[in-house]
């Protein structure tokens, strides 16, 4: 049998040939060839990633919320009509001159203390005592032909009576007894005459002398000069008019006009509490409401009316026409619970409203709560909040609050 022979392989022919594998230590050149070749195109794709993700986030992330809050706290609140006021004095009087002349002396100045009766000032007194001596002379003169004419008139009741006994006895005619009548009533008519222009020179001499008083002119009240209109040395003719030399005003109280408007007026009545401070300082004046005066005052087309009200001022702090913001109290409560009016808005004294609550979890929980007393910064919580909780004023939202998907809104996000 013929045997096959089999040839051996050398090891040349089984052994792969090494120039057909990539060495290992040249991969790395290859990636980072790619890399720098197509980093445009790696950039781009990033980019979109980066972009799709945002665009997710804002069309189906939840915006975040930040609450403006506000505790509970336990205070005094009012609701009060606020309005512009003027200091006035309680009293007042023009103090002017009655007699004519030169002013001879003043013997104050502003701001002087006075009492009743003190003398102020004086005028000239040489005209009036001129008018005296004159008015005298008229009524002596008077006086004299007075005591002539009484004399004409006794002789003439004296023929008068006596011809009228004679006409009784047919002695005389009647015209003799008519004559004697007449002188008579004539002696009669100017002996009345005479008395009337006594009287008349006796209220002249009266007049001349309460002029001559009137030349020392005296405080009427007690107060404070407030001012002077006249200086020494002016003129003062008092027959055209009265001339006013100073004025003389009792600061011991005093009086603040108040100017309220049409729509508040309405809510104030005498008796309520009212009180003031002045520009610069911080103290407050109480009073009460004693008058509303019914003529209003039209100042840019808005009426109002001027309420007033009385303040002691012994230590004359309060001077005339300084600026007072008064406040005029309707309703005021102690020791109750206060929000922030901005956390009631619009609503009215009394109503129930929802009031949102930040609870210590983060969580809003909705409360119905009564408010009753609303001012401009605090209003009143009668039931519905505790104290220190805390009330949401208002909400804060992220930008991408404001841009939601109508899927993020039917998700109530």
């Amino acid at each position: 049998m013929e045997k096959k022979r089999i040839n051996p392989v050398s090891k040349s022919e089984a052994t792969p040939s090494i120039e057909t594998a990539t060495p290992p230590m040249e991969q790395p050149g290859k990636l980072w060839n790619f890399l720098k070749q197509n980093y445009l195109l790696i950039i781009g794709v990033l980019l979109i990633i980066i972009a799709c993700a945002l665009a997710y986030h804002w069309i189906f992330g939840k915006p975040a919320v930040i609450y403006a809050t506000a505790p509970v706290e336990r205070g005094n609140i009012e609701s009060t009509v606020v309005a512009a006021g003027i200091v006035q004095p309680i009293k007042y009087v023009d103090v002017g001159a009655q007699t004519s002349g030169l002013l001879k002396s003043l013997k104050v100045k502003r701001g002087d203390p006075v009492v009743k009766d003190q003398l102020i000032a004086e005028i000239d007194s040489v005209l009036t005592e001129t008018a005296i001596t004159s008015a005298k002379a008229t009524l002596e003169n008077m006086t004299s032909q007075r005591s002539l004419k009484e004399a004409q008139l006794i002789l003439a009741k004296l023929q008068r009576n006596r011809n009228d006994s004679l006409y009784t006895h047919h002695s005389i005619s009647a015209s003799d007894r008519d004559i004697t009548q007449a002188n008579y009533d004539v002696a009669f008519a100017d002996s009345a005459s005479l008395s009337a222009q006594m009287k008349q020179a006796s209220a002249s001499v009266k007049t001349a002398k309460a002029n001559l008083g009137y030349t020392k002119i005296t405080a009427p009240i007690t107060g404070e000069i407030v001012s002077i209109n006249l200086l020494e040395g002016q003129t003062l003719n008092a027959n055209q008019s009265a001339p006013n030399i100073l004025r003389i005003a009792d600061l011991d109280t005093v009086t603040v006009w108040a100017q309220v408007s049409e729509a508040d007026i309405v809510l104030v009545k005498p008796g309520q509490d009212v009180y003031f401070t002045i520009l610069g300082d911080t103290i407050r004046w109480n009073g009460k409401v004693h008058q509303i005066l019914p003529t209003p005052e039209l100042i840019n087309n808005v009426v109002f009316y001027d309420v007033l009200f009385d303040i002691p001022n012994p230590k004359r702090e309060l001077r005339i026409q300084m600026t007072a913001q008064v406040f005029i109290i309707l309703e005021q409560a102690k020791g109750v619970l206060l929000i922030p009016t901005a956390a009631v808005g619009n609503a009215n004294e009394g109503s129930t409203i929802e009031i949102k609550v930040l609870k210590g979890n983060g969580k809003i929980e909705v409360r119905s709560v009564k408010i009753g007393i609303k001012g401009e910064i605090l209003t009143e919580v009668k039931d519905g909040l505790a104290e220190k909780e805390k009330v949401v004023i208002s909400e804060i939202r992220t930008k991408n609050s404001t841009n939601k998907s109508a899927l993020s809104a039917k998700k109530g996000l």
